[in-house]
């Protein structure tokens, strides 16, 4: 089980959130993900995107071009957050993300 203080949301997760809910009409929907949005940002602390993200990017980014792989900026951004925290980065995006050189994946999602 993990502690509160054993996860953390890369900041550009936070923003594919918080455009995922902007597109979305004013409904109860759109109420009730804000609610929840509100309490994960309260209850997770952040990855900082600092200069080593930036620099892991574009190695993420330069790597898997070379390969043939190009995987979308979001997605090599929070790639590159979980290598420079030494974590596992959890996502069900598991085609794209097992493509990043050295990152730990699961998928909580998944029936085992």
């Amino acid at each position: 089980m993990l502690n509160r203080g054993d996860a953390a949301i890369p900041q550009p997760a936070i923003a594919e959130i918080a455009y995922g809910i902007e597109r979305l009409p004013r409904s109860k929907r759109r109420s009730a993900l804000e609610d929840r949005f509100d309490l994960v940002r309260t209850e997770l602390a952040r990855s900082p995107w600092t200069d080593a993200v930036s620099e892991r990017f574009g190695s993420i980014k330069a790597t898997l071009e070379r390969k043939g792989h190009r995987i979308e900026d979001f997605d090599a951004a929070i790639a590159a957050h979980a290598l420079v925290e030494g974590a596992i980065l959890v996502t069900a995006n598991l085609d794209d993300m097992t493509r990043v050189p050295d990152l730990q994946v699961e998928d909580w999602a998944r029936d085992e």
